[in-house]
Protein backbone atom coordinates (compact mmCIF):
# COMPACT_ATOMS: atom_id res chain seq x y z
CA UNK A 1 0.00 0.00 0.00
CA UNK A 2 0.92 3.71 -0.50
CA UNK A 3 3.11 5.25 2.45
CA UNK A 4 2.39 2.26 4.47
CA UNK A 5 -1.19 2.64 5.19
CA UNK A 6 -3.57 -0.07 5.31
CA UNK A 7 -7.19 -0.50 3.63
CA UNK A 8 -8.77 0.83 6.77
CA UNK A 9 -6.24 3.75 7.22
CA UNK A 10 -7.19 4.46 3.42
CA UNK A 11 -11.51 3.95 3.83
CA UNK A 12 -11.08 6.29 6.68
CA UNK A 13 -9.46 8.91 4.81
CA UNK A 14 -11.66 9.04 1.91
CA UNK A 15 -14.64 9.09 4.08
CA UNK A 16 -13.58 12.11 6.07
CA UNK A 17 -12.76 13.50 2.79
CA UNK A 18 -15.71 12.98 1.43
CA UNK A 19 -17.74 14.49 4.29
CA UNK A 20 -15.22 17.81 4.19
CA UNK A 21 -15.84 18.33 0.45
CA UNK A 22 -19.12 16.60 -0.22
CA UNK A 23 -20.05 13.88 -3.24
CA UNK A 24 -20.07 16.56 -5.84
CA UNK A 25 -17.01 18.23 -4.97
CA UNK A 26 -14.55 16.02 -4.79
CA UNK A 27 -13.92 15.13 -8.02
CA UNK A 28 -13.30 18.53 -8.89
CA UNK A 29 -10.69 18.60 -5.68
CA UNK A 30 -9.33 15.85 -7.05
CA UNK A 31 -8.78 17.25 -10.79
CA UNK A 32 -6.98 20.06 -9.53
CA UNK A 33 -4.77 18.12 -7.11
CA UNK A 34 -4.00 15.91 -9.67
CA UNK A 35 -3.35 18.58 -12.23
CA UNK A 36 -0.96 20.54 -9.52
CA UNK A 37 0.84 17.32 -9.23
CA UNK A 38 1.47 17.46 -12.93
CA UNK A 39 3.00 20.72 -13.24
CA UNK A 40 5.18 20.37 -10.46
CA UNK A 41 6.76 17.30 -12.55
CA UNK A 42 6.68 19.55 -15.75
CA UNK A 43 8.54 21.90 -13.54
CA UNK A 44 11.29 19.78 -11.95
CA UNK A 45 12.06 18.59 -15.60
CA UNK A 46 12.50 21.75 -16.85
CA UNK A 47 9.48 22.05 -19.15
CA UNK A 48 6.63 24.32 -19.12
CA UNK A 49 3.27 25.15 -20.74
CA UNK A 50 4.99 26.69 -23.90
CA UNK A 51 7.44 23.95 -24.88
CA UNK A 52 4.72 21.68 -24.06
CA UNK A 53 2.66 22.75 -26.21
CA UNK A 54 5.23 23.26 -28.97
CA UNK A 55 6.26 19.91 -29.24
CA UNK A 56 2.61 18.83 -30.05
CA UNK A 57 1.96 18.39 -33.39
CA UNK A 58 -1.18 20.28 -34.74
CA UNK A 59 -2.65 19.23 -38.12
CA UNK A 60 -3.02 21.76 -40.47
CA UNK A 61 -6.69 22.76 -41.45
CA UNK A 62 -7.22 21.64 -45.02
CA UNK A 63 -8.44 24.16 -47.61
CA UNK A 64 -11.73 23.53 -49.03
CA UNK A 65 -13.03 25.00 -51.90
CA UNK A 66 -15.08 28.05 -51.46
CA UNK A 67 -17.62 28.88 -54.07
CA UNK A 68 -16.71 32.39 -55.14
CA UNK A 69 -19.36 34.95 -57.12
CA UNK A 70 -19.35 35.68 -60.07
CA UNK A 71 -16.37 38.43 -60.65
CA UNK A 72 -17.01 41.42 -62.47
CA UNK A 73 -15.94 42.37 -65.69
CA UNK A 74 -13.08 45.09 -65.20
CA UNK A 75 -13.55 48.08 -67.89
CA UNK A 76 -9.84 48.51 -69.82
Amino acid sequence: MPFGLGIGEMILIFGVLLLFFGGKRLPEVAGGMGKGIRDFRRALSGLDEESVNANQVVPAPQAQAVPTAEQPKQLS
